[in-house]
């Protein structure tokens, strides 16, 4: 079968080491997995750590090969998002320069099989849209990488990012909706991260989501292609809740109208998840994501083949979504 994979990580090494040579925060250092740990602006609660098999795209590719299956992958960069927004503005700036070359050079190394997304500063707008349009037309990349927090003191529904979000909109480009963990790390303290791990970054990609609607921008931009991770974080489930408890907010649809606009993943170690998720935003707005490598693809497969999908709808599911959703030329 060929699959494509929509929810696929490889960072570039250079990206992480030139972090690790900065002084102060944000910065990242080396750890004992032959990764790094990320720690963001002003030494905030919330580090992202990352382990060896981040880093060796050739490395992942051979263990895709493994599945028994013909897999195409898409890269996004997934919590690691902010720090573009968090350095200071020129810092940022040439940082996600960086990563958007090396994103091109994955592309380059393996036509057809690896697309890539673009890092994007949101800390000042006119930088935002100049990298935007650096990555596009001299890169090719294919979509851009929105984190769920530009950081402690910012939104990513802050009114000076319309233009940003029209030019997206305008382009055709989706958006790769990730938690960042900037936001709830502090209320969500202990047991070793895991009470973070396993609700903060649902919490902050259904909020980030949320904002996005209820500032009115998926209302005033209704071309923009939104794909939330992790099968659209609680969203999904609390569907009915946003209805009832948003009319303050003065849209002039529900809630819900602009969610199932939305597009989302498989990613979710539960196949009761999966199916929830499919059957609220529609077979048609899900593609199959397996989160590598934070989780197995193996796993992600298997639970996959306990839902019974048709055969149209595997191959919606497993292939022709992304094709379509994500404009990808060549899979």
């Amino acid at each position: 079968m060929k699959i494509i994979d929509s929810h696929f990580h490889w960072w570039p090494r250079s990206v992480l080491e030139h972090l690790h040579r900065r002084h102060g925060f944000p910065r990242a250092d080396p750890n004992d997995r032959g990764g790094y740990t990320y720690q963001g602006a002003g030494g905030r609660s919330g580090t992202v750590a990352s382990w060896a098999e981040w880093y060796d795209l050739d490395r992942q590719l051979e263990a895709m090969d493994a599945l028994g299956h013909e897999v195409s992958v898409v890269l996004s960069i997934g919590p690691l998002s902010i720090a573009f927004s968090e350095l200071p503005v020129e810092e940022g700036r040439d940082l996600a320069l960086m990563w958007n070359e090396e994103m091109a050079g994955a592309q380059r190394r393996y036509p057809g099989r690896v697309w890539a997304s673009a890092a994007i500063p949101l800390s000042d707008t006119g930088v935002a849209l100049d990298v935007l349009e650096h990555a596009v037309r001299k890169f090719g990349l294919m979509g851009v990488n929105l984190p769920g927090s530009v950081g402690r003191e910012g939104r990513i529904d802050e009114e000076r990012l319309e233009p940003f979000y029209a030019r997206v909109e305008e382009l055709g480009l989706p958006m790769f909706l990730h938690p960042t963990d900037a936001v709830f790390a502090d209320l969500l303290e202990g047991y070793n991260g895991a009470l973070h791990l396993s609700l903060g970054r649902v919490v902050e990609v259904s909020a980030a989501a949320s904002r996005l609607v209820l500032s009115g921008l998926m209302e005033r931009h209704p071309g923009l292609k939104l794909v939330l991770s992790h099968t659209g974080g609680a969203l999904p489930y609390q569907s009915g809740r946003m209805d009832k408890n948003s009319k303050t907010a003065g849209l002039p649809k529900p809630v819900s109208t602009y969610l199932k606009r939305m597009y989302t993943d498989t990613v979710s170690p539960h196949a009761a998840g999966m199916k929830f998720a499919i059957e609220y935003y529609g077979i048609d707005n899900v593609m199959f994501g397996t989160d590598y490598p934070c989780w197995d693809p193996a796993t992600a497969l298997r639970l996959l083949g306990e839902l019974a999908l048709s055969p149209d709808d595997q191959e919606k599911l497993f292939r022709t979504n992304a094709q379509r959703i994500l404009g990808l030329k060549g899979a």
